[in-house]
Protein backbone atom coordinates (compact mmCIF):
# COMPACT_ATOMS: atom_id res chain seq x y z
CA UNK A 1 0.00 0.00 0.00
CA UNK A 2 2.39 2.51 1.10
CA UNK A 3 5.23 1.86 -1.95
CA UNK A 4 2.22 2.56 -4.12
CA UNK A 5 0.94 5.59 -2.35
CA UNK A 6 4.46 6.86 -2.38
CA UNK A 7 5.26 6.11 -6.13
CA UNK A 8 1.73 7.95 -7.13
CA UNK A 9 3.22 10.90 -4.38
CA UNK A 10 5.99 11.30 -6.09
CA UNK A 11 4.62 11.54 -9.82
CA UNK A 12 2.17 14.60 -8.02
CA UNK A 13 5.49 16.25 -6.69
CA UNK A 14 7.25 16.49 -9.91
CA UNK A 15 6.16 20.14 -10.77
CA UNK A 16 8.33 22.61 -12.63
CA UNK A 17 6.19 25.50 -10.84
CA UNK A 18 6.88 24.18 -7.71
CA UNK A 19 10.73 24.35 -8.34
CA UNK A 20 9.99 28.17 -9.60
CA UNK A 21 8.79 29.48 -6.60
CA UNK A 22 10.68 27.89 -4.43
CA UNK A 23 14.15 29.40 -6.33
CA UNK A 24 12.49 32.91 -6.37
CA UNK A 25 10.98 33.19 -2.60
CA UNK A 26 14.65 31.78 -1.30
CA UNK A 27 16.06 34.68 -3.16
CA UNK A 28 13.69 36.77 -1.81
CA UNK A 29 14.76 39.52 1.03
CA UNK A 30 13.17 37.27 3.65
CA UNK A 31 13.73 33.55 2.59
CA UNK A 32 12.93 31.93 5.30
CA UNK A 33 10.14 33.50 6.59
CA UNK A 34 8.83 33.84 3.20
CA UNK A 35 9.30 30.08 2.06
CA UNK A 36 7.81 28.57 5.48
CA UNK A 37 4.48 30.68 4.96
CA UNK A 38 4.48 29.25 1.41
CA UNK A 39 5.33 25.97 2.59
CA UNK A 40 2.44 26.51 4.84
CA UNK A 41 0.05 27.21 2.08
CA UNK A 42 1.36 23.68 0.81
CA UNK A 43 0.77 22.13 3.77
CA UNK A 44 -2.76 23.25 4.41
CA UNK A 45 -3.99 22.78 1.05
CA UNK A 46 -2.94 18.96 0.90
CA UNK A 47 -4.16 17.73 4.31
CA UNK A 48 -7.54 19.42 3.66
CA UNK A 49 -8.09 18.14 0.25
CA UNK A 50 -6.13 14.82 1.67
CA UNK A 51 -8.76 14.39 4.65
CA UNK A 52 -12.03 15.29 2.29
CA UNK A 53 -10.94 12.17 -0.02
CA UNK A 54 -10.29 10.00 2.89
CA UNK A 55 -13.23 10.46 4.71
CA UNK A 56 -15.73 10.46 1.85
CA UNK A 57 -14.04 6.89 0.40
CA UNK A 58 -13.77 5.51 4.02
CA UNK A 59 -17.68 6.36 4.29
CA UNK A 60 -18.36 4.50 1.11
CA UNK A 61 -16.82 1.64 2.76
CA UNK A 62 -14.34 1.08 0.14
CA UNK A 63 -11.99 -0.75 2.30
CA UNK A 64 -13.90 -3.73 2.96
CA UNK A 65 -12.92 -6.46 0.96
CA UNK A 66 -16.63 -7.21 -0.03
CA UNK A 67 -16.43 -3.77 -1.75
CA UNK A 68 -13.82 -4.89 -4.34
CA UNK A 69 -16.18 -3.72 -7.83
CA UNK A 70 -16.62 0.10 -6.16
CA UNK A 71 -12.77 -0.08 -5.58
CA UNK A 72 -11.61 -0.82 -8.29
CA UNK A 73 -13.96 0.25 -10.55
CA UNK A 74 -12.80 3.94 -8.92
CA UNK A 75 -9.46 2.76 -10.14
CA UNK A 76 -10.25 2.23 -13.44
CA UNK A 77 -12.23 5.23 -13.38
CA UNK A 78 -9.34 7.52 -12.13
CA UNK A 79 -6.43 5.54 -14.58
CA UNK A 80 -8.31 6.14 -17.68
CA UNK A 81 -9.43 9.63 -16.88
CA UNK A 82 -5.24 10.04 -16.38
CA UNK A 83 -4.73 8.51 -19.89
CA UNK A 84 -7.19 11.11 -21.27
CA UNK A 85 -5.74 13.91 -19.58
CA UNK A 86 -1.76 12.81 -20.51
CA UNK A 87 -3.08 12.82 -24.29
CA UNK A 88 -4.72 15.51 -24.20
CA UNK A 89 -1.81 17.68 -22.69
CA UNK A 90 0.55 15.61 -25.36
CA UNK A 91 -1.51 16.97 -28.10
CA UNK A 92 -1.39 20.49 -26.66
CA UNK A 93 2.13 21.51 -26.85
CA UNK A 94 2.78 24.37 -24.26
CA UNK A 95 3.31 27.87 -26.20
CA UNK A 96 6.59 29.06 -26.14
CA UNK A 97 6.95 32.59 -23.38
CA UNK A 98 6.46 35.73 -24.94
CA UNK A 99 8.58 38.48 -23.16
CA UNK A 100 6.86 41.00 -25.12
CA UNK A 101 3.56 40.31 -22.74
CA UNK A 102 3.35 40.50 -19.47
CA UNK A 103 1.99 37.75 -17.66
CA UNK A 104 -0.92 38.02 -16.00
CA UNK A 105 -1.18 34.82 -14.24
CA UNK A 106 -2.32 34.94 -10.91
CA UNK A 107 1.12 33.17 -9.48
CA UNK A 108 3.26 35.04 -11.02
CA UNK A 109 1.47 38.51 -9.46
CA UNK A 110 2.08 36.85 -6.51
CA UNK A 111 5.54 35.99 -6.34
CA UNK A 112 6.78 39.52 -7.92
CA UNK A 113 5.29 40.46 -4.43
CA UNK A 114 6.78 38.31 -1.79
CA UNK A 115 4.78 39.26 1.10
CA UNK A 116 3.53 36.73 3.74
CA UNK A 117 0.55 36.69 2.60
CA UNK A 118 1.22 35.94 -1.17
CA UNK A 119 3.24 33.22 -0.28
CA UNK A 120 0.58 31.65 1.65
CA UNK A 121 -1.70 31.98 -1.06
CA UNK A 122 0.74 30.61 -3.53
CA UNK A 123 1.38 27.39 -1.69
CA UNK A 124 -2.44 26.93 -2.05
CA UNK A 125 -2.48 27.80 -5.31
CA UNK A 126 0.28 25.69 -6.39
CA UNK A 127 0.10 22.80 -4.48
CA UNK A 128 -3.84 22.68 -5.67
CA UNK A 129 -5.17 19.22 -6.06
CA UNK A 130 -4.29 16.78 -9.17
CA UNK A 131 -4.93 13.63 -10.25
CA UNK A 132 -1.72 11.80 -9.05
CA UNK A 133 -2.17 13.37 -5.40
CA UNK A 134 -6.30 11.86 -5.07
CA UNK A 135 -4.87 8.79 -6.91
CA UNK A 136 -2.23 8.56 -4.10
CA UNK A 137 -4.47 9.62 -1.20
CA UNK A 138 -7.20 6.74 -2.73
CA UNK A 139 -4.53 4.06 -2.20
CA UNK A 140 -4.50 4.23 0.95
CA UNK A 141 -8.16 5.20 2.26
CA UNK A 142 -9.01 2.03 0.00
CA UNK A 143 -6.40 0.05 1.92
CA UNK A 144 -7.15 -2.47 4.39
CA UNK A 145 -4.94 -0.78 7.26
CA UNK A 146 -5.87 0.64 10.38
CA UNK A 147 -6.54 3.97 11.05
CA UNK A 148 -2.89 4.61 12.68
CA UNK A 149 -1.41 2.57 9.42
CA UNK A 150 -4.06 5.22 7.24
CA UNK A 151 -2.62 8.26 9.18
CA UNK A 152 0.76 7.35 8.54
CA UNK A 153 0.39 6.67 5.19
CA UNK A 154 -1.25 10.28 4.38
CA UNK A 155 1.06 11.93 5.96
CA UNK A 156 3.73 10.23 3.91
CA UNK A 157 1.59 10.83 0.88
CA UNK A 158 1.63 14.56 1.78
CA UNK A 159 5.00 14.60 2.79
CA UNK A 160 6.63 13.63 -0.70
CA UNK A 161 4.02 16.08 -2.51
CA UNK A 162 5.05 18.71 -0.96
CA UNK A 163 8.62 17.96 -1.26
CA UNK A 164 9.81 21.02 -3.54
CA UNK A 165 8.43 23.19 -0.65
CA UNK A 166 10.54 22.06 2.16
CA UNK A 167 13.63 20.30 0.81
CA UNK A 168 14.84 23.02 -1.04
CA UNK A 169 14.67 24.61 2.31
CA UNK A 170 16.54 22.51 3.85
CA UNK A 171 19.09 22.31 1.21
CA UNK A 172 19.28 26.05 1.34
CA UNK A 173 20.28 26.47 5.01
CA UNK A 174 22.51 23.58 4.36
CA UNK A 175 24.28 25.10 1.27
CA UNK A 176 22.88 28.59 0.74
CA UNK A 177 24.81 28.90 -3.01
CA UNK A 178 24.93 25.96 -3.99
CA UNK A 179 21.10 25.23 -3.45
CA UNK A 180 20.90 28.18 -4.90
CA UNK A 181 22.54 27.30 -8.07
CA UNK A 182 21.01 23.71 -8.20
CA UNK A 183 17.15 24.97 -8.29
CA UNK A 184 18.39 27.42 -11.27
CA UNK A 185 19.95 24.05 -13.31
CA UNK A 186 16.58 22.37 -12.27
CA UNK A 187 14.07 25.38 -13.61
CA UNK A 188 15.96 25.59 -16.84
CA UNK A 189 15.80 21.93 -17.32
CA UNK A 190 11.98 21.25 -16.17
CA UNK A 191 11.08 24.58 -18.68
CA UNK A 192 12.23 22.69 -21.31
CA UNK A 193 11.39 19.14 -20.63
CA UNK A 194 8.45 19.88 -17.63
CA UNK A 195 5.42 19.30 -20.53
CA UNK A 196 7.60 15.70 -21.48
CA UNK A 197 7.76 15.18 -17.56
CA UNK A 198 3.81 15.90 -17.39
CA UNK A 199 2.68 13.51 -19.63
CA UNK A 200 4.88 10.99 -18.80
CA UNK A 201 4.18 10.98 -15.37
CA UNK A 202 0.12 11.55 -15.71
CA UNK A 203 0.37 8.75 -18.34
CA UNK A 204 2.29 6.10 -16.40
CA UNK A 205 0.18 6.66 -13.48
CA UNK A 206 -3.33 6.03 -15.74
CA UNK A 207 -1.79 2.98 -17.10
CA UNK A 208 -0.81 1.49 -13.56
CA UNK A 209 -4.49 2.62 -12.02
CA UNK A 210 -6.06 0.82 -15.10
CA UNK A 211 -4.79 -2.06 -14.87
CA UNK A 212 -4.92 -3.03 -11.43
CA UNK A 213 -8.39 -1.81 -11.80
CA UNK A 214 -8.99 -3.96 -14.71
CA UNK A 215 -7.20 -6.58 -12.62
CA UNK A 216 -9.49 -6.03 -9.90
CA UNK A 217 -12.42 -5.93 -11.41
CA UNK A 218 -11.62 -9.50 -13.24
CA UNK A 219 -11.01 -11.21 -10.33
CA UNK A 220 -6.95 -11.62 -10.99
CA UNK A 221 -5.99 -9.40 -7.53
CA UNK A 222 -8.42 -8.92 -4.56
Amino acid sequence: MLTEAAGLAVLAALSPTAVLVSAVFLGSARPHRTVLIYLAGAVVMTVIFAAVVFVALRAGHLQRSREYQPRYGLRLGLGATMMVAAAYLRRRKPKPPDPAKRDKRIISRLMARPHPWAAFIVGLLVYAPSLTFIAAVQVVATSKASIAASVLGIAVVIAITVMFAWLPFVLYLLAPDRTAWLLRSCDRWLRTHGHVLAVAGLGVAGVLLTLDGILGLTGVVR
